[in-house]
């Protein structure tokens, strides 16, 4: 297959599991790229993209931004703060008023779930969700993916372990949908309070207790606790989070075997994993960012690829 089968990146759940494998070895060629000396290809040269972000983001915006730059694309960056927004403008108004500019590709970050299904049938561009809400962040999971199979080679059968703020989090949702299409077993992990309901409903495990579940996984993908989207008290103190759900080289020392570490970042180093492991041999933070900017170039440039079939472009 050497086209995706969907014409937006709106979720994983629309996603099959050859656009999935698609995406990556199209990053495995820009990642390639990204490590020469010029770091450009003239792939998107004739594209424009706006990247509208309803709420604050710095890894994901900057990483989005280098991969357009990356593929010569033009780049728009929009921020509803300073925005007509602000002033009662109504998302489909705002985005129209920019596609009239002639933007060919929209990345969007919202506070709604379902805010880039919803543009994706009201406008006519394309659309790559980079957060809706708490419910999806397709890129993320993608990445993430990508870094556990350049880690250990393959997701079939692994053991993939989420943990923490299970119930805010839209890269849980589309992190358990990505591993699951990929053959992997997937747990939660967290307090009561912040696990949604029905979770099990997903075809996944839950779980309570740290200790068991590092015992358990081959990798444990480590969220970061959500201040800002709590506004309720969901642990009685950080302190007691770090010491119940927070990974730190103790931890680690106690298991009988080694495991992957993963973070979406930002981390809140000494709460849910210290500085020790952040930093150490275990852990793939930093492969992570350096591949979300070939995941992000691979998904901008197949959806673009498609756009030129469909319309004659090119």
């Amino acid at each position: 297959m050497s086209e995706l089968s969907v014409n937006h990146l709106l979720g994983i759940k629309y996603l099959q599991e050859t656009d999935i494998e698609l995406i990556f070895s199209t990053a495995d060629q820009f990642k390639e790229v990204i490590n020469r000396p010029i770091k450009k290809v003239p792939s998107l040269r004739d594209i424009t993209i706006a990247n509208l972000f309803f709420e604050n983001s710095t890894r994901t915006k900057l990483s989005f931004e280098l991969a357009e730059k990356r593929l010569s694309a033009d780049v728009i960056n929009f921020s509803a703060s300073s925005s007509s927004v602000s002033k009662g403008e109504t998302l489909i108004d705002t985005v129209n008023n920019i596609l009239s500019m002639k933007v060919d590709m929209v990345v969007m970050r919202h506070p709604q779930p379902g805010a880039a299904y919803f543009l994706s049938q009201n406008v006519n561009s394309i659309i790559v969700n980079a957060g809706d809400g708490a419910h999806e962040h397709p890129t993320q999971a993608l990445l993430d993916a990508y870094s556990i199979r350049e880690k250990l080679g393959s997701l079939q059968g692994k053991k993939i372990a989420i943990v923490g703020d299970i119930l805010h989090s839209r890269v849980a949702l589309s992190n358990i949908l990505c591993l699951q299409k990929l053959g992997a077993e997937v747990r939660v992990c967290g307090p009561a309070t912040l696990m949604p309901k029905p979770i099990e409903t997903l075809g996944i495990s839950v779980s309570y207790n740290l200790q068991e579940t590092l015992e358990w996984c081959d990798v444990a993908n480590m969220l970061r606790v959500q201040h800002e989207r709590q506004d309720l008290k969901y642990f009685p103190s950080i302190r007691e989070y770090a010491r119940q759900f927070g990974i730190n080289q103790k931890t680690l020392e106690s298991l009988s075997k080694e495991i992957v570490i993963m973070h979406p970042g930002p981390i809140n180093r000494g709460v849910e994993i210290s500085s020790a492991v952040a930093d150490g041999d275990q852990s793939i933070i930093l492969n992570q960012v350096e591949n979300g900017v070939a995941i992000r170039m691979a998904v901008l440039y197949l959806l673009a690829a498609k756009k030129e079939v469909e319309f004659g472009q090119g």
